[in-house]
């Protein structure tokens, strides 16, 4: 201890008086201040720092690929069928009335911008030795079209809505001369005197069945139509 006071300077060992309890804290005070100092020395030292990833490394990180990774792929719209929706054409279609030497006459719905010949096809094709002279099997279809296969020479061939010939105008009507029942609608068989709309009916299912008609006298064949009114609708009809 005499060694330690006689190192202090003068000043403080008049200040503390030399005393043994003041001394003893002073040193303590002191060793305090060298551990502090210590430490603090020892975390300030400089530390080697790992470096961080290069950037292409994390740029080049694979990915799953949206197209084979199940959850990534995308959902289709809702009404749009796997795959995307369906091309072709603008999927409208027309009704035909496909009637005379067929071997399924009826009613057939059919692509928008079908012909004849589709028309013919539907129907199960024309029967053996038909005569299909004067019939154009690449026309273009159109909606509400009636197809006769196998009219009489001279008679009218597909009829167009409305009872109209493609190419010629259509005769009916009571005023305009007599009908044509080979190309009247049930329409224009209505205005008739005695006949409504299921003789109408009657006389155009016979035509569809038959190829039509070849002459006024197959009117009696019709179901309905007795000798008296056939006497009153011969006149006013033709084939």
């Amino acid at each position: 201890m005499p060694a330690v006071r006689e190192r202090l300077p003068l000043w403080l060992q008049l200040r503390c008086g030399l005393e043994p309890r003041t001394l003893a804290a002073l040193t303590v005070v002191l060793v305090a201040a060298a551990v502090f100092a210590a430490f603090h020395f020892w975390s300030a030292r400089p530390r080697s720092v790992r470096a961080p990833d290069p950037v292409g490394a994390v740029a080049h990180t694979p990915v799953a690929d949206s197209a084979t990774d199940p959850v990534r792929t995308p959902e289709p719209a809702p009404g749009v069928p796997p795959g995307g929706p369906p091309t072709g054409g603008s999927g409208e279609r027309i009704v035909v009335d496909v009637g005379g030497k067929v071997r399924r006459p009826g009613i057939y719905p059919l692509p928008s911008g079908a012909r004849v010949a589709d028309a013919l096809r539907a129907a199960g094709g024309v029967r053996t030795g038909v005569d299909l002279t004067g019939l154009n099997r690449a026309r273009v279809l159109v909606d509400g079209e009636q197809v006769v296969v196998g009219a009489p020479p001279g008679g009218p061939g597909p009829v167009a809505p409305g009872g109209a010939v493609p190419g010629a105008a259509a005769t009916g009507g009571t005023g305009a001369g007599p009908i044509g029942l080979n190309t009247a609608t049930v329409e224009q068989l209505d205005t008739l005197p005695g006949v409504g709309p299921v003789l109408a009916q009657h006389i155009v299912d016979y035509r569809a069945q038959h190829g039509g008609f070849r002459s006024v006298d197959e009117l009696r064949e019709v179901n309905g139509i007795g000798d008296r009114r056939f006497a009153d609708l011969q006149p006013l009809v033709r084939p």
